[in-house]
């Protein structure tokens, strides 16, 4: 499942049970001493596509090895909606700001066990990227690699979206993985 051992609400190990669901049986953490259920549920991830000086900017992570570049990514915070997520998100990774937003699409990501929010974000301002970045690139549509994971696809459909067809990095591997050759 994933990293929950303990229950949150009384520190008692924590076991697994299979619960029928309206879809079926479906196995989860429950806690044996008060009833605690670990449900697992996907979280929400918001990115966008940042056009900025009519280029895309695409940012490098600094806790990355290797020299990917990708969209900005980030989480909502409790009270905000998914554009406002976004667009601070934006203002926080790059000091831009936010004149235009678009949803491309929302996408799945189960290695991760995230639902990516994906956005188009016409930009503008004097780039300062936050500590979490250590470089960006700025690519014309026809210069840029679609990655074959989540923020990879809503880059690809925001490409399709403008008359473009989107080209695939060959050689990938995600972020953190030993075996990245990219």
């Amino acid at each position: 499942m994933d990293s929950y051992r303990y229950c949150p609400a009384c520190a008692t190990a924590l076991a697994p049970i299979t619960l029928m669901e309206d879809g079926g049986e479906r196995e989860r953490l429950r806690c044996p001493a008060c009833a605690w259920t670990h449900w697992n549920n996907p979280t929400p991830v918001l990115a966008a596509v940042v056009e900025y000086h009519g280029r895309i900017l695409l940012a490098r992570n600094a806790a990355w090895e290797g020299k990917l570049y990708a969209l900005i990514t980030g989480f909502m915070e409790a009270g905000e909606t998914p554009q406002d997520g976004i667009s601070r998100e934006i203002r926080e990774e790059t000091n831009l700001d936010t004149l235009e937003i678009k949803l491309i699409g929302v996408y799945d990501f189960q290695r991760m066990n995230q639902v990516i929010i994906a956005y188009h974000a016409r930009c503008e301002g004097e780039v300062r990227l936050s500590p979490e970045l250590v470089d960006y690139k700025l690519f014309t549509p026809d210069q840029v690699k679609c990655w074959p994971a989540g923020t990879g696809y809503a880059l690809a459909d925001w490409l399709r979206s403008r008359g473009h067809q989107p080209q695939f990095l060959e050689a990938w591997r995600p972020p953190g993985d030993p075996t990245a050759s990219v």
